[in-house]
């Protein structure tokens, strides 16, 4: 599952903002990524996971 950053996640992320800007022409460049992102927060695959490991998740005092 792609994760956010990832080089997969950042390319669809470049479509849908370029999808955006084509629908709406006079969106902003910062209007066109705000959607694209939420586009992809909505579908359950480009979601992040959270840390995958115990390092990940802080030291255990704090947990």
């Amino acid at each position: 599952m792609p994760e956010p950053g990832s080089k997969a996640y950042d390319k669809k992320r470049a479509r849908l903002r370029k999808d955006a800007e084509k629908e709406q022409h006079h969106a902003s460049d910062q209007e066109a990524d705000e959607e694209a992102k939420k586009r992809l927060e909505e579908e359950p695959r480009w979601r992040p996971s959270g840390p995958r490991t115990e390092r990940g998740r802080g030291p255990k005092g704090e947990r």
